[in-house]
């Protein structure tokens, strides 16, 4: 069953800052990003778990978000979460692109597409499979590695995704120690993919 998009002119936001970007293609470009409160997928391993309840996040409207990132030299834009696409953002992405941002999102896929996207990451998760129209939109794939078996599940959600899209394995934080050596190994056998390190939490940055 599809998310229910809420239409609102504000969204509720966990927090926003100025940072660089630690994982996928785009690591370690300056980047505005703004968490979204909401999620419906539930992933028992998340780090950000307090964004899961929107209700418990302050309504900020689009107009102040877009000024305090313009406040910033960067223009990059990354919209997260949570799953930010339980909103919809095309009132979001049209302000900051007006504003001269590149509009990235980094999503899970499971709730349709809304917003003018110049970056989608898709990350799907078990918990909640990602949408058609997602997978064959998505620009890059990122399958966080828990255990042996996520391989398996990065390769078919490959098949999924159009043939420009960039492939990326990386550890979840906790089993990093485990598992990056099997990414390595893996990435060597299947030269298709690549590694996505966490680098803001090797550098100290949000």
């Amino acid at each position: 069953m599809q998310s229910t998009i809420i239409q609102t002119a504000a969204l509720p936001v966990m927090e926003s800052f100025y940072t660089l970007q630690g994982e996928g293609f785009h690591q370690g470009k300056a980047a505005y990003f703004i968490r979204l409160g909401g999620c419906d997928v539930g992933c028992v391993w998340c780090d950000v778990k307090e964004s899961w309840d929107a209700d418990k996040h302050p309504q900020v409207e689009i107009s102040t978000l877009v000024s305090e990132a313009s406040a910033n030299p960067g223009r990059i834009a990354v919209i997260t979460g949570g799953e930010p696409l339980m909103h919809n953002l095309g009132g979001l992405t049209k302000a900051l692109h007006k504003a001269g941002f590149r509009n990235h999102i980094e999503t899970s896929g499971s709730s349709p597409l809304s917003g003018s996207w110049d970056w989608i990451t898709l990350s799907p998760k078990k918990f909640k499979a990602p949408l058609d129209e997602v997978c064959r939109q998505a620009h890059e794939l990122k399958i966080i590695i828990y255990n042996k078996s996520d391989f398996a599940w990065a390769e078919k959600y490959a098949a999924l995704v159009n043939k420009q899209c960039r492939l990326y394995l990386q550890p979840e934080w906790s089993r990093a120690a485990d598992m990056t050596p099997l990414i390595v190994d893996y990435v060597k056998d299947n030269p298709q993919w690549q590694i996505s390190l966490q680098i803001h939490k090797y550098i100290n940055v949000p």
